[in-house]
């Protein structure tokens, strides 16, 4: 790998903590050999880390950031089960892939417009078969309240950050994910006070 590859790389801090119990939920649900889509892959550790440690498993990562498509291709060179990653934005009406067994999305809908949760349930539904999972992770307020201090504290700085940006209703999820033909399936309590959501393509 050469220096330039290696200087792509970013870092992501909330990976090292909590890529291993998600990684324990997805072994659970994912089929053995199953064509993974992971939207807004961000730096791609995740990729790497989930790809090497399901090796039957093809993965194939996304962003909308060039600068992440250039830190997941430099994450993931040496990994043979990932695929080149893909320029993809949720809210377009089309995607550059047309099917995927699963599909994982961690930690985008609270950093992103309300709109790309919709965008993600649409096209989610679209390329996925019939009881293919969709994979949310991430901090959801419950009936109107968040679930900790902290996720409260969070909330406040992202829409400090942006407006548009924010802890989402967990209700309001499930309710755009029903509307697109995704049925909820399982909550899964996570640390540092995040879920697992987990929806079957109807």
């Amino acid at each position: 790998m050469s220096d330039d590859t290696m200087d792509a790389r970013r870092y992501a801090g909330a990976t090292q903590r909590n890529r291993v119990p998600i990684l324990d939920v997805l072994r659970r649900v994912l089929p053995a050999e199953a064509l993974v889509l992971e939207i807004a892959s961000g730096s791609g550790e995740h990729a790497q880390f989930f790809a090497q440690s399901l090796p039957r498993v093809r993965w194939q990562p996304s962003d909308v950031d060039p600068a992440a498509l250039a830190s997941i291709t430099a994450w993931c060179a040496d990994v043979p089960n990932v695929r080149p990653p893909l320029a993809l934005d949720v809210t377009h009406a089309t995607w550059p892939v047309e099917h995927a067994d699963a599909v994982v999305c961690i930690n985008m809908i609270h950093i992103t417009p309300w709109p790309t949760c919709d965008g993600l349930m649409r096209g989610g539904s679209r390329v996925l078969p019939a009881e293919g999972v969709l994979y949310l992770y991430g901090p959801y307020r419950i009936g109107g309240a968040h679930t900790a201090p902290s996720n409260a504290a969070f909330d406040e700085r992202l829409r400090g950050e942006n407006a548009a940006w924010g802890v989402r209703d967990l209700e309001a999820v499930v309710a755009r994910a029903e509307a697109h033909g995704l049925r909820f399936e399982e909550q899964v309590a996570m640390p540092a006070n995040n879920l697992s959501l987990l929806f079957r393509r109807v």
